[in-house]
């Protein structure tokens, strides 16, 4: 658990949330209204209320899946590209940042770790739809919060609280980055790019790069921030077969395919499979903001 508190607010009643003691072993975070929400077993906090969310969250066996293919090291120069996109930019004292769409808490640690190597401390808050991402994200992120939450849904942040976003293949919600980042915060979002592992994607089935994908996102931010810029990241990868079925799982693919079929398609498959990762990282900053 982290050992400050952060900036949370109650979904039920807006009120800030703080850390109390519990009764039981597990932590509590509270607020003034009476209303409190139990860390599960496993370290994270669902704040999800009421009707919870139609969306459907990644299944355990997906998480599994990322934890496999995201802890072998085939992303990391992804994850040290957003770490050096962010770190430098955040404030001396008492940075915050909001891993939007967290998963694994992959990402995130990153940036946890190249902040420490520097001799600083952030802050971090991870936010995903899926139980399953945040039971490891929270074992991998320990001095993090990680909540249970769906991004579509007001964030339980303060407004102007956090100094850095980060969103990382997960969807956006431009109207709630810019109201929980502070004045002249930084938003960095990730996107594959046209190319995006080749004849893997062909052969697992994996969803294709959408034409026009780059001018529908600055579309969505213009008007709450300002472009800064952007930096094309590409991966080689060679995977052996069971590493490729992985990759496939682990993504949106992986809510309309099998684990046996994926093996299905990939069993004639020589070792290595070959293909470029093409990722684009995007920085921006909250619109309105002195320089």
């Amino acid at each position: 658990m982290p050992s400050v508190d952060l900036p949370l607010v109650c979904p039920v009643c807006s009120r800030p949330l703080e850390h109390v003691a519990a009764d039981t072993a597990q932590p509590r975070l509270a607020c003034a209204g009476g209303h409190h929400f139990d860390a599960a077993r496993q370290g994270y906090f669902n704040l999800l209320v009421g009707k919870g969310t139609s969306f459907e969250p990644d299944s355990a066996a997906m998480v599994a899946a990322r934890v496999n293919f995201l802890g072998s090291g085939h992303y990391r120069l992804l994850a040290q590209a957003v770490a050096s996109a962010v770190v430098p930019r955040l404030p001396e004292e008492g940075p915050v940042v909001l891993d939007s769409g967290t998963g694994t808490g992959h990402y995130l640690r990153e940036i946890l770790d190249t902040a420490a190597a520097q001799g600083r401390r952030v802050a971090g808050i991870g936010l995903d739809i899926s139980k399953f991402a945040l039971r490891r994200a929270a074992r991998l992120n320990p001095e993090a919060v990680n909540l249970v939450w769906d991004i579509w849904q007001p964030f339980p942040v303060a407004s102007s609280s956090v100094d850095a976003v980060t969103v990382v293949f997960a969807p956006r919600n431009p109207a709630e980055f810019a109201r929980v980042l502070r004045p002249n915060g930084l938003l960095v979002v990730v996107t594959p790019r046209s190319g995006h592992l080749g004849d893997i994607a062909a052969i697992t089935g994996m969803l294709g790069i959408e034409e026009g994908k780059d001018e529908r996102l600055n579309e969505a931010m213009a008007g709450q921030f300002h472009p800064e810029g952007y930096r094309d990241v590409d991966i080689p990868l060679e995977l052996t077969r069971a590493a490729a079925a992985d990759l496939a799982f682990m993504g949106p693919a992986g809510h309309h395919l099998d684990s046996a079929g994926l093996a299905a398609r990939l069993e004639d498959s020589p070792e290595p499979l070959t293909a470029d990762a093409k990722f684009r990282l995007f920085v921006f900053r909250r619109a309105g903001a002195g320089a």
